[in-house]
């Protein structure tokens, strides 16, 4: 039912998901993130980072506690989207003018959906504004003056569920893609490493270790290694040695220009407790594409994360 037309309000039994999705590195790279809320309380949200169309990392997570916690927020905010006068989406017919705008240059592109499950219809907006699902501002928004509405909706779902001190899993990293992601690596590695060509006009040649490396990796296989342009990308290897039991993982998680070069951090993720997984030796590998950053190039090793079995 739409606002107005019975009991219920547009979305009151549904759903309501906001995307960001914020360019990176002159748009090369995006940080999506999306928030998936449903009326019984019950939300999630979903990261990515990616470089040239192909994802790096992933991130999934839900909502602490208990769903019916954030019911009656999640009920609050579509009173206020459906009857407040200066919020309100539905019955706007300004916001309907706009329906697929480009973003300019650095802006991201903000889109709010509302599933109502009583009519099984969508809603959904999509306007420009500066700034990740961390930090988005209505300020500067665009292409139209009502496109504020729009991001101050997603700014509301935001605080009502991770809150307003939200920080992304990739806050300030370089946009990375990965390369290869394995349980399984020949190449004998107990720690991460980069391969970065020398300055200069040698810039396009490979590193000379990256050749022996990749054989290694694929254990001599006749896989080729991936293109890479010297002068302008970097591999990054994320590696920790043998594991011994299944689920184990490692991944590249941020890549970050610091003021004396670059450093990026490696997370290991393994079984939760109370988890009875498998044991099988394994040696977890994870090898990603960056743009080329500054000397020295140095890696971090994050605080082992536990996983809940059946995640």
């Amino acid at each position: 039912m739409g606002p107005g037309n019975g009991p219920l309000r547009f979305g009151q039994s549904g759903e309501i998901r906001v995307t960001v999705v914020l360019p990176l590195y002159l748009g090369v790279g995006e940080l999506q993130q999306v928030v998936t809320w449903r009326s019984d309380g019950a939300w999630k949200v979903y990261e990515e980072i990616g470089y040239q169309s192909v994802t790096g990392e992933e991130t999934l997570w839900s909502n602490p506690g208990l769903p019916f916690e954030y019911a009656s927020l999640y009920a609050s905010i579509i009173q206020k989207l459906n009857d407040d006068s200066g919020a309100k989406l539905l019955g706007v017919a300004e916001l309907d003018e706009v329906v697929s705008p480009e973003c300019t240059r650095g802006l991201s592109r903000v889109t709010v959906r509302i599933q109502d499950a009583s009519s099984g219809e969508i809603r959904e907006w999509t306007r420009c504004a500066p700034g990740s699902l961390a930090n988005l501002t209505t300020q500067g928004s665009g292409p139209d003056v009502v496109a504020s509405r729009v991001i101050q909706a997603a700014i509301f779902v935001r605080n009502s569920t991770v809150g307003p001190e939200f920080t992304s899993t990739y806050a300030g990293s370089l946009p990375f893609r990965t390369i290869e992601r394995s349980i399984r690596t020949g190449s004998g590695l107990v720690e991460p490493v980069h391969f970065r060509s020398g300055d200069g006009g040698a810039c396009g040649d490979p590193p000379p270790d990256w050749t022996d490396f990749w054989g290694a990796h694929v254990e001599g296989g006749e896989r080729s290694p991936p293109e890479v342009d010297w002068c302008t990308e970097m591999v990054l290897v994320a590696a920790v040695g043998e594991r011994h039991e299944v689920g184990d993982s490692v991944e590249v998680r941020r890549v970050l220009s610091i003021s004396d070069g670059t450093r990026y951090e490696v997370a290991e993720r393994g079984p939760g407790d109370f988890c009875a997984p498998a044991r099988r030796t394994t040696t977890p590998i994870h090898i990603v594409l960056a743009p080329r950053s500054r000397e020295p190039i140095n890696f971090a090793i994050l605080p082992p994360e536990r996983v809940p079995c059946g995640t």
